[in-house]
């Protein structure tokens, strides 16, 4: 992250170190309800597109057509995140999947560049796990490395989209990214969440912004960034993701 952005996410840390509370009755009782009726209505009319996509997919990468992620949702409780399968399973002779760069076909960069890979999570949204607008679900070898601060952000609905995905995807650094999740938290309002939606679909369908960072097939892992940038020792690092590892198989 440059200077610039190291001084942004301070100033957003000032701005937001506080514990959650809902801001008002949009947020309390009737965000939910439009989550429901707008993912079910998005769900209807997209339906042929899920329905070529869906073959497409099993066509060019085989099957399973959806990919499913165990993801810490509200209150850090576990869930499925379910996407249109990229990535091909394609291993070395010792049996381990190859390296994600190697496995990602252009088929399934188009599809990631497009975000059509994210329609499924439309019946996350639908049966309540996921929410239109939100911080986005880490991972849960990311969630384990977050300070007490920043897992604030599980204490809302985790999103498709958030205020973070407009104001640079991974493009930013995760400092920056999580700042912005706390941003959001801290008032969440009907017209903020419009203006996030319109945003987010003027950078997919108009923008054309990929979800990955530059160069690379996927984003780096929260404590794969701290190792990286010494913030961290390898104990510790060691230490959280055998945490992480735990967590996913208990659950």
């Amino acid at each position: 992250m440059n200077v610039e952005g190291r001084e942004k996410g301070k100033n957003l840390e000032r701005e937001c170190d506080y514990f959650h509370m809902p801001y008002g009755i949009y947020e309390q009782y009737f965000k939910r309800m439009l989550d429901f009726v707008l993912s079910l209505a998005a769900i209807i009319v997209l339906w042929p597109i899920l329905l070529v996509v869906a073959i497409l997919v099993r066509i060019k990468l085989g099957s399973p057509v959806i990919f499913s992620q165990k993801r810490p949702g509200k209150d850090e409780k576990i869930f499925r995140l379910h996407k249109f399968r990229s990535m091909t399973d394609e291993r070395g002779e010792d049996g381990e999947l190859l390296p994600d760069d190697m496995r990602l076909t252009s088929f399934g960069k188009r599809l990631r560049n497009s975000s059509l890979d994210e329609l499924p999570e439309l019946f996350d949204i639908l049966v309540g796990n996921l929410s239109i607008v939100g911080p986005r679900p880490q991972l849960i070898r990311d969630m384990v490395f977050m300070s007490d601060r920043y897992r604030q952000r599980h204490d809302v609905m985790p999103g498709l989209t958030g205020l973070a995905q407009i104001s640079g995807r991974n493009s930013i650094g995760w400092e920056e990214k999580l700042e912005y999740d706390l941003q959001y938290m801290k008032k969440i309002t009907f017209r903020g969440d419009l203006m996030i939606i319109l945003k987010t679909v003027k950078k997919a369908l108009i923008d054309r912004e990929g979800i990955t960072e530059d160069g690379i097939a996927t984003a780096t892992d929260y404590g794969d960034y701290l190792l990286k940038n010494n913030r961290i020792s390898k104990e510790i690092y060691d230490k959280k993701q055998k945490e992480a590892q735990q967590l996913s198989t208990e659950i």
